[in-house]
């Protein structure tokens, strides 16, 4: 019987928190957001909206300000300030890969795989990081909730743009998504992925990963090339 993780053919990997560490940076751009619209950092209603967006991470990040905002217009002016904010903190250089992450997708991509980049910010502060880091050309394919018709995590479609761009499976179930989130987890069960890991890296432990779905849970994604080898 084939093992079922040395037949992925595809990689769908998260970035802030999976293979890239940003060191807080989404609360730090989230209160310049929340100030823009009158939140000042202190107040119950800070420390609420806070607490949210750490539920959150992973989730498409305009769809967590029209929860917080409640009005369209509201969650366009927080998003627009949270992502200069956030872009702004990657031009300083507040980026950097988890260690191991670039050449866990290098090996991974070198047996063979295809890998593809996932997030739930806009395609802006996407590229900024990519730029950040020198990885413009890591992937062949990277994606963002508006590449997958505007729907992020925990919805599967990311997932499965990645599915139908790539053609590099034949089926969702030689597809695995790795990410640090429950939401992350949550987009891959959905997805009918074959593989389902989690990383201790980023914002959610362990049993918020396995109860939304992750058959594995890694120290990191520098693990994940052996647990695709089918030794780990």
């Amino acid at each position: 019987m084939t093992n079922p993780t040395t037949d992925i053919r595809l990689v769908v990997l998260d970035m802030a928190g999976t293979t890239v560490a940003d060191g807080g940076l989404v609360e730090r751009a989230f209160d310049t957001a929340a100030r823009e619209l009158g939140v000042e950092p202190g107040t119950p209603d800070h420390a609420d909206k806070l607490g949210y967006v750490r539920a959150t991470m992973g989730e498409s990040k305009i769809s967590v300000f029209r929860h917080l905002f409640g009005t369209e217009e509201l969650a366009r002016r927080a998003n627009t300030a949270f992502e200069k904010a956030y872009g702004e903190l990657v031009d300083s250089g507040l980026v950097a890969p988890v260690p191991g992450a670039r050449e866990a997708i290098e090996e991974i991509q070198a047996g063979g795989r295809t890998a593809v980049l996932t997030t739930g910010f806009a395609r802006v502060t996407q590229d900024a990081i990519l730029a950040a880091l020198g990885w413009q050309d890591l992937v062949p394919l990277t994606l963002c909730p508006a590449d997958a018709g505007g729907r992020g995590r925990p919805f599967p479609d990311m997932v499965l743009e990645a599915f139908l761009r790539t053609k590099a499976a034949e089926g969702v179930q030689q597809v695995a998504v790795v990410g640090d989130t429950s939401y992350d987890m949550l987009s891959g069960v959905r997805a009918g992925a074959g593989l389902v890991a989690g990383v201790r890296t980023g914002a959610h432990g362990d049993e918020a990963l396995r109860e939304a779905g992750a058959g594995h849970v890694l120290d990191s994604v520098a693990g994940l090339p052996t647990l695709l080898r089918g030794t780990g």
